[in-house]
C-alpha cells in the first residue's frame, strides 16, 4: 500500500470519527497524516474542524492560517473561519469570512445560510433575503450537482466530472447538469463538448441567461467570435439596460473586431457604473488592442484606483511591455499581495505584475521570486506532464513517417492562401506576422486554434484507452476527407480574414500537428519561429497565458518542451525536406531587411518596403507583444535572461543539448 493510499484510508477514517463526534480521536489520527504530509490540504481542514469542536481555538487559526496560505482559493478554509468567529461572537468577521467564502466556492450552503442570519440579525433584510434565496437553490440541487459544484470549484475536476457524467446517465435533459459538465469541459479544455451541451441546455431552456452567458464564455475561447456576438445580442435583448449584459455585448463586439461600437457601449456603462472593474479593464483591453495605448492605460489605472486588489488590471499595465511602474505602484502591490482578501487569479496577476516592475526597477532576485511565486500558483491549476508530451511527440514521429507523406502525395485541398507560424511562445511569432501582415497579399489574422480543434477531434473521445489514435488515424482516413479537412478549414477561418490573397495563422502549438497540416494543406506554408532557447524559455516564464501554454509555469517543464520541439521540427525536416522555412528571431534583429526577403521568398510574396517598416502598420494585435511591434526593431531583449541567471540552472541543466547548437 502506498503512502497515499495509507493517508486515504486515515482520512475516511478521521471523517467517520468526527460524525460521531469523537474529534479527540480524529483529531490524533490526522495528526498522524499531517505528520507524514505536513501540506495535505484536506487534513489541514479537518484538523482545523476537530480543534474548533474541541475550543482549542489557537490551534484552530494556526491550521487555517496555513491552509490559506496553501490554498488561497479553497472556500472551505474561509467557512471554517466563519464558524470560528461565530463561535467567539465575532459577528462581523464571521461575515467577511463567510463572505469570502462563497467567493472562492458559490455551493457552501452553510456559508450562504449563515450570512442570511447574520445579515437579519443585523437588519440588512434585503441582502440577507438575498443569501437565504442562494441557499434555498443549492439545496434544492440534486445532491450528486451539489457535489459536483463543490468538487468544480475546489479544482477536484475529474471527481466532478465523473460523477456529472454518471449524473446525466441517469437524467439526459437535466440542464443544469448539462451546464455544470460544459463548465468541467471548458476548464478541461474540451471547448468543444462544452459548446455542444450549451447549445442543447438553451434549446431546452431559453430564456435561462446563465447559460447564455456560459456559452458566450466558451465560443470566445473557440474564437467563433461572430456566434459569441449573436448570443451576447440575444441575451442583451432580455433586458436592454442591464449594465452586465451591455458590458458582456462590448466585450464580444469587441472580440469580433467591432472597436468603436465596443468602446461606446463601455462608455454607457462606465457613465452608470464609472466604477465597474470589468468594464474599465475590458475597455483598456479594447484600447490596447486597436493601438490606442495611452486610453488604455488611463483605463486600467482607473481600475486599480477603485481596488488595488485588481490583479486582472495591474497585470493589463505589465503586459504593456513598454509600461513603467512607479514605487508607489510597487508598495501597493505588495500591500494587496499580503491582503487575505485577494482572490487566488488576483494573486496571480499580482504576482506577475509585481515581476515585471521590479525587474524594470533592476531588483533581479526579488524580480524572480515574484515570477517564481505566480509560477507555483499558476501551475497547481494545471494538468500539464512533460511524460504526456514526450508521448505526443513520439506517437508524431512513429505515425508521420516519409512513408505517410509519400503515399498521400498531392492528396488534400490546394489552396495555398494559409501561412502557419508555429514554434514556442514568445520567440518572435508576433514580429513574423506583422512583417506578413504588412504585405498588401495577405491579411494578419489570430492564433486560431482550428487545427488544435481538428487534432482533438481526430483523437477522438477514447483517449486514456487509445492515446495515439492521433496521429496514427492519419493513415486511415480517405484522400476525400483529407479534402475536406483542408477546405473546412478554409471556410472556418474565413471570418478572420479581409480579402487578400493569403492569410496568417500564428496559434505556435501547431508545431505538433505539421504531418496534419500537410496532409489537408499541402500548398500551405509554415514558418518555424526561433529564439535562442535561454531567452526564449525564460519569457514564456515570465509570461501568463491566458491559456493553451501550460507547460510554461515551471523551468523544468518549460525547458523540456522546448527540446521535444527542437526533436519534433528535426522529424518533419526529415519527413518533410524543404517544407519548412526556419527564421531565427536573432538573425532577423540582426539583418531585418535579409530575413524580410527571404520570408517574403518563401512564401512566393514580393518584396515591399512595408514590410520592413512594420512597425508603422496598424492593424489588432491580440498578443503580448502588441506594444513592442509597433516600434522599430531592437536588440534590447536578447539578453535580457541574463539578469536572472543565478536562478536559472535547473532550466541550463534541462536544456543541455538544446543549448549546444543555439545561436550566440
Amino acid at each position: 500500500m502506498t503512502a497515499t493510499d495509507t493517508s486515504t484510508d486515515q482520512l475516511k477514517q478521521a471523517r467517520s470519527l468526527m460524525q460521531r463526534g469523537s474529534f479527540k480521536e480524529a483529531s490524533a489520527l490526522l495528526g498522524g497524516v499531517l505528520k507524514a504530509t505536513p501540506d495535505h490540504q484536506d487534513a489541514i481542514y479537518m484538523a482545523a474542524a476537530c480543534a474548533r469542536y474541541l475550543d482549542e481555538t489557537d490551534v484552530a487559526f494556526e491550521h487555517l492560517d496555513r491552509l490559506k496560505r496553501l490554498a488561497p482559493d479553497f472556500g472551505r478554509a474561509f467557512q471554517e473561519e466563519g464558524h470560528l468567529h461565530r463561535k467567539l461572537g465575532n459577528g462581523d468577521a464571521a461575515l467577511a469570512a463567510y463572505q469570502r467564502a462563497v467567493r472562492y466556492n458559490p455551493a457552501l450552503v452553510a456559508s450562504w445560510t449563515a450570512q442570511a442570519e447574520l445579515l437579519s440579525a443585523s437588519g440588512r433584510t434585503e441582502a440577507a433575503a438575498h443569501a437565504r434565496a442562494q441557499a434555498e437553490r443549492l439545496k434544492q440541487l440534486p445532491p450528486e450537482l451539489l457535489a459536483v459544484t463543490n468538487y468544480i470549484h475546489e479544482g477536484r475536476l475529474i471527481h466532478a466530472e465523473r460523477l456529472a457524467r454518471s449524473f446525466m446517465q441517469k437524467n439526459p435533459r437535466h440542464v443544469e447538469g448539462m451546464r455544470l459538465l460544459a463548465d468541467i469541459g471548458s476548464r478541461l479544455g474540451v471547448h468543444e463538448d462544452a459548446d455542444f451541451l450549451l447549445e442543447t441546455a438553451i434549446e431546452l431552456e431559453p430564456d435561462k441567461a446563465q447559460l447564455r452567458i456560459d456559452h458566450i464564455q466558451v465560443l470566445r475561447k473557440r474564437q467563433k467570435y461572430e456566434a459569441a456576438l449573436e448570443q451576447a445580442k440575444k441575451l442583451l435583448a432580455f433586458d436592454p439596460g442591464s449594465p452586465v449584459f451591455k458590458s458582456l455585448y462590448a466585450i464580444e463586439a469587441m472580440q469580433a473586431g467591432n472597436y468603436e461600437e465596443a468602446l461606446a457601449i463601455f462608455d454607457e456603462v462606465l457613465a452608470v457604473l464609472p466604477d465597474d472593474l470589468a468594464t474599465l479593464t475590458s475597455r483598456g483591453h479594447a484600447l490596447k488592442t486597436a493601438g490606442q495605448t495611452d486610453e488604455a492605460i488611463i483605463s486600467y489605472r482607473r481600475a486599480v484606483e477603485v481596488t488595488p486588489l485588481h490583479g486582472d488590471a495591474w497585470y493589463a499595465l505589465a503586459n504593456l511591455k513598454t509600461y513603467r511602474f512607479s514605487e508607489d505602484d510597487i508598495a501597493k502591490m505588495r500591500a494587496a499581495l499580503d491582503d487575505p482578501d485577494l482572490s487566488f487569479m488576483g494573486r496571480v496577476h499580482l504576482a506577475f505584475a509585481l515581476g515585471k516592475a521590479l525587474e524594470d526597477d533592476g531588483q533581479y532576485d526579488a524580480s524572480f521570486e515574484a515570477y517564481d511565486q505566480g509560477n507555483r500558483l499558476k501551475k497547481s491549476q494545471v494538468r500539464y506532464t512533460t511524460d504526456q508530451m514526450r508521448a505526443e511527440v513520439d506517437a508524431q514521429i512513429q505515425h508521420c513517417s516519409a512513408k505517410l507523406f509519400e503515399q498521400r502525395r498531392g492528396v488534400g485541398h490546394d489552396d495555398p492562401a494559409p501561412i502557419f507560424i508555429v514554434g514556442l511562445p514568445r520567440a518572435g511569432s508576433t514580429l513574423i506576422e506583422q512583417i506578413l501582415a504588412s504585405h498588401s497579399q495577405v491579411d494578419g489574422t489570430l492564433e486560431l486554434p482550428n487545427i488544435l480543434s481538428l487534432a482533438h477531434r481526430l483523437r477522438g473521445r477514447q483517449q486514456i484507452t487509445d492515446r495515439d489514435r492521433y496521429p496514427r488515424v492519419l493513415h486511415e482516413l480517405p484522400d476525400e476527407e483529407l479534402v475536406k479537412l483542408g477546405q473546412d478549414y478554409i471556410d472556418n477561418t474565413a471570418i478572420h480574414r479581409q480579402g487578400a490573397p493569403f492569410f496568417t495563422d500564428k496559434m505556435p502549438n501547431n508545431f505538433r500537428h505539421i504531418g496534419l497540416i500537410h496532409l489537408i494543406l499541402p500548398n500551405a506554408k509554415i514558418i518555424d519561429a526561433r529564439r535562442e532557447p535561454m531567452a526564449c524559455c525564460f519569457s514564456g516564464f515570465k509570461q501568463l497565458f491566458a491559456e493553451g501554454q501550460e507547460f510554461s509555469y515551471s523551468l523544468q517543464d518549460i525547458g523540456n518542451y522546448y527540446r521535444l520541439y527542437v526533436e519534433l521540427m528535426d522529424h518533419w525536416d526529415r519527413v518533410l525536406p524543404g517544407k519548412v522555412l526556419r527564421v531565427q528571431h536573432e538573425d532577423v534583429v540582426a539583418d531585418l531587411e535579409g530575413q524580410v526577403r527571404r520570408i517574403l521568398d518563401y512564401c512566393d510574396l514580393s518584396f515591399e518596403q512595408a514590410c520592413v517598416d512594420f512597425h508603422k502598420t496598424r492593424r489588432a494585435v491580440r498578443t503580448a507583444s502588441s506594444e513592442q511591434v509597433r516600434q522599430p526593431i531592437s536588440a534590447a531583449g536578447l539578453e535580457q535572461w541574463r539578469h536572472f541567471e543565478a536562478h536559472l540552472g535547473p532550466l541550463k541543466d534541462v536544456l543541455g543539448p538544446a543549448l549546444a547548437g543555439a545561436p550566440g
